[in-house]
């Protein structure tokens, strides 16, 4: 794990206790947090996918008030359907956890890797179009300095988050604050202005959308819109992120996503929708250097009849907080992303080290990997938004589409026992599937020659990467799992073999111990071999890791703890069957290593005539780059030990 708590402690914070009864209030969100600090990604679409929408409609702007409808509608319809994935996946993981367990594990990883690739786009999709947004108001030369500002942006994200998720929130939810309520005041008074002229605009868009039909025929009208439809695609994806972190959500958290879901569905219709009336409203035509907020947003201001230098101001209010929210939406990205890696990484399809929590209670590995990512995607394409945006959308779309098919699956399956209930809940799942499907077909059709099949490209090598990762920790596993086979004992003969507490005069083996007792026994032999009558007691030290999804009093590790306790009566009765008394002390934390060394600092100290002893796997030959995947804790945790003048042996174990 990389070591970024020795960062100083007022950049990420004090240490928090993972076993405290209020752990998960620091990392738990209600709805209004889970809404500002999920829910950007979703809110701050309306700053770029309604007009890219409104677009591509060229010379039709007719289909503008069909198209605000629909988009509307279809944010409504996702809401929904994400409901149902509240519902049946209340510890989250979103579409990952979905596919993986509707559809099948290689199917799952295919929906994670996509994730994975568009999460790190869309960082960078939101830090740069944020950083134009906001660059627009500055003077031309202040373009030379754009990058360096969306690299520094990058980072603070990453500091942010590593002080937790809901500082990282609570630092950014008045922008986001700020943003709905100045466009939702705004969109409200372009409608209501317009709102007498607003019978008229539909019968209008109704009579020319008949001329055009006959004009170029109803196929080719359905065609239009749909592509102009599927490109403000990147609008319908706000409601995943809420699905994808359900774990992240206040108790109890079905109610806590349902809410959430309701805000950011009527937020986000709200303003999506909201903008594509207020273009078509007010006939807005492009302009040159602005984007088609800055101008129905002029034309609003300009309409309120305010002093020029007060609605000047309130405009670069309007447009520099349209940026702001972009940045809130890069962090989003920042809170959710390493839940999907460390979800991944329990599954082995990614090395295990992205599970690990921080002393603040934060995937840490898994926000410096992916702002990292983002990081080099930023130097790499030098800030351009035109070559992030071909690469942007394509594969939220195609997780969100393999997702909608399993709960359809699922509901089909399951159909006998929801009564009537499973008509509606496959009819919104397979209304999600069609839109999502639909979008998808059609941004791969718009950008596969233009950059498109770069992003296809990445995420198939991810999936070969996840396949390599997982393939050697099932072979590991295997070998594991054969050499406790070797050295298992018949349950009659671990009843009742627990020794006494070694005296603190005598010498004292101290073996550290996992769920695994052959490498424990290994150690063992080891040590009988290496000290022959030296040791007559043995004192055995395991850790029951702390993780994200099980924070707080100890009862809620009951699995983890078994496992070890397993393994503990393994290895104490086998002590006993060669004449050594054996007991054993569990402890629980976070992070492994730091806990291993408290331990064994006390058990030192408290007998003095002990020596400790640990083991390391000896993988086959040709496998040294998979050393990487492996924590490696014996020989961090014997150079912290050194460091403090404690001996810790290190002993081979050759797995073949």
């Amino acid at each position: 794990m990389l070591k970024l708590e020795r960062v100083p402690g007022w950049i990420i914070g004090p240490p928090r206790d993972p076993l405290a009864p209020d752990a998960r209030r620091h990392i738990l969100l209600v709805a209004l947090l889970a809404w500002a600090g999920l829910g950007a990604n979703g809110l701050s679409s309306a700053s770029y996918g309604p007009e890219k929408a409104y677009l591509a409609l060229g010379a039709h702007p007719e289909l503008g008030l069909f198209l605000a409808l629909a988009t509307m509608v279809t944010v409504f319809i996702l809401s929904l359907a994400y409901s149902q994935v509240v519902e049946l996946f209340p510890s989250g993981g979103g579409n990952y956890k979905i596919v993986s367990k509707l559809l099948g594990r290689r199917l799952g990883v295919v929906a994670g890797s996509a994730l994975l690739v568009d999460y790190v786009l869309t960082i960078a999709v939101s830090v740069v179009s944020g950083t134009d947004a906001l660059f627009s108001l500055l003077a031309p030369e202040a373009q030379a300095h754009k990058l360096l500002i969306e690299i520094g942006l990058v980072l603070l994200l990453i500091v942010l988050n590593m002080r937790g998720i809901r500082d990282s929130i609570r630092f950014l939810l008045p922008l986001a604050l700020g943003f709905l309520l100045m466009h939702g005041a705004l969109i409200i008074y372009g409608i209501v202005s317009k709102a007498g002229g607003l019978v008229t605009t539909w019968v209008q868009s109704t009579t020319d959308t008949v001329a055009l039909s006959q004009d170029i025929g109803w196929p080719m009208v359905a065609a239009l819109f749909l592509r102009a439809y599927s490109l403000g695609g990147s609008t319908y994806a706000g409601p995943e992120a809420i699905a994808n972190n359900v774990n992240l959500l206040a108790e109890p958290r079905v109610r806590t996503g349902r809410a959430t879901l309701l805000y950011v569905g009527i937020s986000l219709a709200f303003t999506a929708g909201g903008m594509v009336l207020l273009y078509t409203l007010w006939s807005v035509q492009p302009t040159y250097g602005q984007t088609l907020n800055a101008v129905v947003f002029k034309a609003i201001i300009d309409q309120l009849g305010i002093d020029l230098n007060v609605g000047n101001a309130l405009l670069l209010l309007t447009l520099a907080l349209e940026g702001a929210i972009l940045f809130v939406a890069a962090n989003s990205i920042l809170i959710f992303a390493p839940s999907l890696l460390g979800n991944m990484a329990a599954d082995s399809w990614l090395p295990h080290r992205f599970c690990n929590l921080s002393s603040r209670l934060v995937r840490q590995n898994g926000v410096v990997f992916v702002g990292g990512c983002a990081l080099a995607v930023l130097v790499l394409s030098r800030g351009s938004l035109a070559l992030l945006v071909v690469l942007y959308s394509i594969n939220v779309f195609l997780s969100l589409a393999l997702a909608k098919a399993g709960l359809c699956r699922y509901w089909w399956q399951h159909r006998h026992e929801h009564n009537s209930r499973w008509v509606s809940r496959i009819f919104i799942a397979a209304t999600g599937f069609t839109v999502a499907t639909g979008i998808l077909l059609v941004t791969l059709t718009e950008k596969f020659f233009e950059g498109g099949w770069v992003t296809l490209c990445l995420t198939m090598i991810i999936v070969a990467g996840c396949a390599f990762v997982r393939r050697h920790y099932r072979r590991v596993e295997k070998l594991r799992i054969r050499m406790d086979t070797d050295f298992t004992l018949p349950a009659q003969a671990i009843v009742n073999v627990r020794g006494m507490a070694p005296p603190l005069d005598s010498p004292t083996a101290v073996i550290l111990a996992t769920e695994h007792w052959g490498a424990g026994i290994h150690t063992f032999l080891w040590v009988q071999r290496l000290f022959p009558g030296r040791f007559k007691h043995v004192l055995f030290i395991g850790i029951v890791k702390v993780e994200g999804d099980v924070l707080g009093p100890l009862d809620t590790t009951p699995q983890k703890r078994t496992r070890l306790d397993e393994s503990m009566n393994q290895l104490e009765a086998f002590c006993a069957n060669s004449g050594v008394s054996a007991t054993r002390q569990i402890g629980y934390g976070i992070d492994p290593v730091a806990e291993l060394e408290r331990l064994l600092k006390d058990v030192v100290s408290r007998l003095p005539e002990c020596v400790c002893f640990s083991s390391k796997l000896i993988l086959p030959e040709g496998w040294w780059f998979t050393e990487w995947l492996h924590n490696q804790t014996p020989l961090v945790l014997q150079r912290r030990l050194h460091l403090e003048g404690i001996p810790l042996v290190i002993l081979p174990i050759k797995l073949h």
